[in-house]
């Protein structure tokens, strides 16, 4: 976990301070990941849902899940936003294999994303440019409209 990321997860331990996520792939409601059946699991109190949004990014295909590119240059990734308790975030981590010291594929940031009139410093995971240089991108950036529509051309 770098020290920025202990920060952000220290910051939270504080049950009154909102905390939010920005989902786009298998966390997303409905999906393998979903982390409102995730909490449950841990018993934790359900994510509530704050809106649909998108930021600057780029989506890739790893087969089952995305990996998300941050880019500023005009493409959009859709996903949802929550606010969950800090309690989510190890579980959060876990899921997408986010360990303190460790090099994965996923990393945790915090990025400004705006929803329905308001900006939120949202707990997102994308993974490096380096991840995805063999991999197909997702055109349109939503992963459940893209899986759902690659999924109906193979049955």
């Amino acid at each position: 976990m770098t020290t920025a990321n202990r920060d952000l997860y220290d910051a939270h331990d504080s049950s009154d301070e909102a905390i939010h996520v920005f989902v786009y792939g298998t966390l997303r409601a409905g999906e393998i990941n979903d982390m409102i059946r995730a909490a449950a699991r841990h018993g934790i109190a359900a994510p509530v849902y704050v809106g649909t949004a998108s930021m600057g990014g780029q989506l890739y295909d790893f087969g089952h899940y995305p990996g998300m590119v941050l880019d500023a240059t005009g493409q959009r990734v859709t996903g949802d936003i929550y606010r969950i308790q800090a309690a989510l975030i190890p579980v959060l981590d876990e899921i997408e294999a986010v360990y303190p010291g460790e090099a994965g594929l996923f990393v945790r940031e915090t990025h400004d994303v705006a929803c329905n009139g308001k900006t939120y410093p949202c707990i997102v995971y994308p993974v490096s440019p380096a991840a995805v240089s063999q991999l197909p991108q997702i055109p349109g950036g939503d992963w459940v409209a893209y899986r759902r529509e690659r999924d109906a051309n193979a049955a």
